[in-house]
C-alpha cells in the first residue's frame, strides 16, 4: 500500500508517494513519485481541473520512427551528403521528416511544418518548426546527388538485410509509372516525358520508378528512376549491372538468388546480362509469340500439387529462348480462364452493341429518318477501328465499311466463331514461364513466378493517396524528383519491415490497416495550474487502446517511447 512522506531538503519540506514491500526479507522502496511542496499539494487537492490538453500523433510515427532508428537512415544520408558546421538540422534529419510524413500523412513540403508541431516528434528530434519551411528542404535536397542515393541506398538495404535477417533467395523485379504536374513547356527535366501512363492520365507527364522487392515481406532493396517514355526492357537493361552488384554485397557471396522478372523486360541483351550475374532468374513469355506453346492441350497436362496451387496444371519442355535452350513451362489455371473468359465476353458484347447502333444510326441516314450531318466513308472507318480497338477486338470481328446506296458509307460485320474457338482452347488461362532454375520443380517455379504480386502489392500503396504516396511531388527538376522518389522508397521500406516484424508476432494485416490501427493511438498531454513562479504540472498518457493495438506496441518494441 503507497503512504504519503514528507522529505525536508534544505530546510523546506517536500512531499512523495512512496510503496514499499519485502524483497528477501528486507522492506525495499519499489516504486515512488514526487507530489510537491505543501503549497503545490493544496492546490492539487483545492484545484485539479486541467488548464489544458494536447492531443499528438504517437502510434504510427513513432514505430516508423524506432524503425528509421534501426536502420540508421539519418547517419547513413549524413555520411555521404554532410553539412558544413552547424548549419540547423542535418541532410538526413531534413530527408528522415520527409520520409515520416509520407508514411503516415503524406504532405507538400510548405505543409509539413503545420504536421510536424502536431506530432511526437519535437520531443524525438531537436529541429524546430521554424527550420521546415519549404525553402530549407529544398536546399538540403540539393545536397543529395544520384550518387549519393546509390550509396546511402546499398548501405540502408545492407543493414535493413543483416538487422533483419531478410531471406534473399527470391528477389522480385518490376517497374511502374506516376503522372506528375510538371509543365509541358517546362523543358529543364529529362525524366517527366510522355508515355503511356499506369494510371490512364496520358494528358500528363510521367515519371518511371523500377524497384527489386524481396518474397520476404516487400521490402524495397533497390530502386531506379527512369523517363517516363522509357521502355521496361531497356530500363531493365540500363540496371542489370547494378543489380548484380547490389545482389552480390547483400548476398555476402551466396550467389543462390533467383530473380522474378515479367515479360516487359525480355531482351536477348538483357537475358545475356542476367546469365553473366550472381542470380538464377524465372520469368514469363509473350503468349502470341510461341503459337506451338499456346497448342498444347489441357489434356496433356498434369496436375501440380492442390494445398499449394489448387486449379493449376502444367506441361514441361525445354525450348530455345533467345537464342538459349531453356526449361519452359506451359501453365493453365482455371480460375484465371474463368476470369479472362468473363471479361472477354463483356467486351464482345460491348463491341456488338456499338456495331449494331453504328449500322442502324447508317442505315437511318440512308432511308432519311436521321437529319443532321451526312456520314463520311473514312469517318465511319475510324468509329469501327475505335470501336474495335480493344484486345483480340480486330481477330474476333471482321468489318467493312463501303459506299451504298444515295452514296451513304454501309457498314457490314461479323462475329467469328471459329477464333473465338481457338482463343478458349488455346489462350485462355495459360502462362508461358522460363527459367534456368532446371533443378526445380513445377510448383517451384510456378510459386516463385506468383510471387511478382509482392511488388506489384508495393506499387499499390505508393499509388494510395491516403499514406505512402508517390504523389503530391509538387518538385520540377530531375535532381528532386530523384530525392522524392528516394525517401517514397524508404518510407516503403520501413513500411514493410514494420508489417513483416507484425507478422513474425502473429498479427497478420495489410499495411492500410496497420497505420491506421497505430495512428488512433494518440499521446495526450494535460497541464494542470500550478503557483506563479513554478511551471505548470504536466501530465502525459496515451489515448484508450484495444488489446490488438496493445499487442502491436509491444510487438513493435515501443515501451521506451511511452510516456512514464
Amino acid at each position: 500500500m503507497a503512504s504519503l512522506i514528507k522529505k525536508l531538503i534544505g530546510g523546506r519540506p517536500y512531499y512523495y508517494l512512496r510503496e514499499c514491500q519485502r524483497v528477501n526479507g528486507k522492506p525495499k522502496i519499489v516504486w515512488q513519485e514526487y507530489i510537491g511542496t505543501p503549497q503545490q499539494l493544496v492546490l492539487r487537492l483545492t484545484n485539479p481541473q486541467p488548464q489544458e490538453g494536447v492531443v499528438r500523433e504517437f502510434g504510427a510515427l513513432v514505430a516508423a520512427f524506432h524503425m528509421a532508428k534501426q536502420l540508421d537512415i539519418a547517419a547513413t544520408i549524413d555520411r555521404h551528403a554532410p553539412k558544413r558546421g552547424a548549419q540547423g538540422p542535418s541532410v538526413g534529419q531534413y530527408l528522415l521528416v520527409a520520409c515520416l510524413n509520407r508514411c503516415v500523412a503524406p504532405r507538400s513540403k510548405a505543409k509539413i511544418g503545420e504536421w510536424y508541431e502536431k506530432t511526437v516528434l519535437p520531443r524525438l528530434l531537436s529541429t524546430k518548426v521554424s527550420q521546415l519551411t519549404s525553402q530549407r528542404f529544398w536546399d538540403n535536397m540539393d545536397r543529395v546527388d544520384e550518387n549519393a542515393i546509390i550509396h546511402i541506398e546499398r548501405e540502408i538495404s545492407a543493414t535493413a538485410v543483416s538487422r533483419f535477417g531478410l531471406d534473399l533467395r527470391c528477389l522480385l523485379f518490376d517497374a511502374t509509372n506516376f503522372f506528375t504536374f510538371v509543365d509541358s513547356f517546362n523543358d529543364r527535366p529529362e525524366l517527366p516525358q510522355r508515355g503511356h501512363s499506369k494510371e490512364g492520365r496520358d494528358n500528363l507527364r510521367i515519371v518511371g520508378l523500377a524497384l527489386l522487392v524481396t518474397c520476404d515481406g516487400d521490402v524495397p532493396l533497390f530502386h531506379h528512376t527512369y523517363a517516363g517514355n522509357q521502355h521496361d526492357s531497356v530500363t531493365f537493361g540500363s540496371v542489370t549491372e547494378e543489380l548484380a552488384q547490389r545482389c552480390r554485397t547483400l548476398g555476402k557471396g551466396v550467389c543462390d538468388i533467383t530473380l522474378v522478372f515479367d515479360k516487359g523486360n525480355n531482351s536477348k541483351e538483357n537475358l545475356a546480362a542476367v546469365e553473366q550475374g550472381p542470380f538464377h532468374f524465372v520469368g514469363s513469355l509473350v503468349p502470341t509469340q510461341h503459337p506451338k506453346l499456346l497448342a498444347i492441350k489441357r489434356t496433356q497436362m498434369h496436375r501440380l500439387d492442390q494445398r499449394q496451387l489448387p486449379a493449376v496444371w502444367s506441361y514441361r519442355t525445354r525450348q530455345m529462348v533467345f537464342g538459349v535452350e531453356r526449361t519452359v513451362l506451359v501453365t493453365y489455371n482455371h480460375p484465371l480462364y474463368q476470369a479472362q473468359l468473363k471479361t472477354l465476353r463483356r467486351e464482345v458484347r460491348k463491341r456488338q452493341r456499338k456495331l449494331q447502333r453504328l449500322q442502324d444510326c447508317l442505315q437511318r441516314h440512308v432511308d432519311k429518318v436521321r437529319k443532321g450531318k451526312k456520314p463520311t466513308l473514312q469517318g465511319t472507318r475510324n468509329r469501327v477501328q475505335a470501336i474495335l480497338a480493344g484486345r483480340h477486338m480486330k481477330e474476333l470481328f471482321t468489318a467493312t465499311v463501303k459506299m451504298g446506296k444515295g452514296q451513304f458509307p454501309r457498314l457490314q460485320w461479323t462475329f467469328k466463331d471459329k477464333i473465338w474457338k481457338k482463343l478458349d482452347e488455346t489462350l485462355l488461362g495459360k502462362t508461358l514461364l522460363f527459367t534456368d532454375r532446371d533443378d526445380w520443380s513445377d510448383e517451384q517455379i510456378v510459386c516463385a513466378y506468383r510471387s511478382q504480386s509482392h511488388v506489384e502489392a508495393a506499387f499499390r500503396r505508393m499509388k494510395d493517396p491516403r499514406f505512402l504516396t508517390f504523389r503530391p511531388t509538387h518538385h520540377w527538376t530531375d535532381q528532386k524528383l530523384r530525392v522524392h522518389a528516394f525517401y517514397c522508397v524508404l518510407a516503403l521500406m520501413i513500411l514493410s519491415l514494420l508489417r513483416r516484424k507484425l507478422a513474425q508476432a502473429g498479427i497478420h494485416m495489410s499495411v492500410v490497416r496497420m497505420i491506421e490501427r497505430l495512428a488512433d493511438v494518440r499521446e495526450i498531454v494535460t497541464l494542470y495550474s500550478a503557483p506563479k513562479k513554478d511551471a505548470p504540472r504536466v501530465r502525459t498518457i496515451l489515448s484508450k487502446r484495444d488489446a490488438e493495438q496493445t499487442a502491436m506496441l509491444e510487438a513493435l518494441d515501443l515501451s521506451s517511447y511511452l510516456p512514464k
